[in-house]
């Protein structure tokens, strides 16, 4: 947007001053992205839907387990779990419903 390079030394800070835009609005936009991005890829049975709902075959890395896409997004929308969220991804209506009331919130 800027067309600030990134060999620029500039602090996201001064990037959000000259955008004159806060931190808060440019979140909400992206989460607002990937839900509906996220809606759409949940309505297709395709390779990105196996990849998100982790219904891959093979083994887990050691460690603490990442904190899935799924579940963040759960929290966002304010469902109370991923399953739930997952089943109302099919209904596109509902699921429009459930991203306009979480940018009403702010949350």
């Amino acid at each position: 947007m800027l067309k600030i390079p990134w060999t620029a030394k500039k602090t996201n800070e001064r990037v959000l001053q000259e955008a004159q835009s806060k931190r808060s609005l440019l979140l909400d936009k992206i989460r607002k992205r990937q839900a509906t991005f996220f809606g759409h890829i949940m309505r297709q049975e395709k390779l990105e839907n196996l990849i998100i709902t982790g219904m891959m075959t093979g083994r887990r890395c050691r460690g603490r387990q990442r904190e899935k896409l799924t579940d963040g997004m759960a929290k966002w929308l304010g469902v109370g779990s991923a399953v739930a969220m997952l089943q109302k991804t099919k209904m596109r209506q509902e699921w429009r419903g459930l991203i306009a009331n979480a940018m009403e919130q702010g949350t």
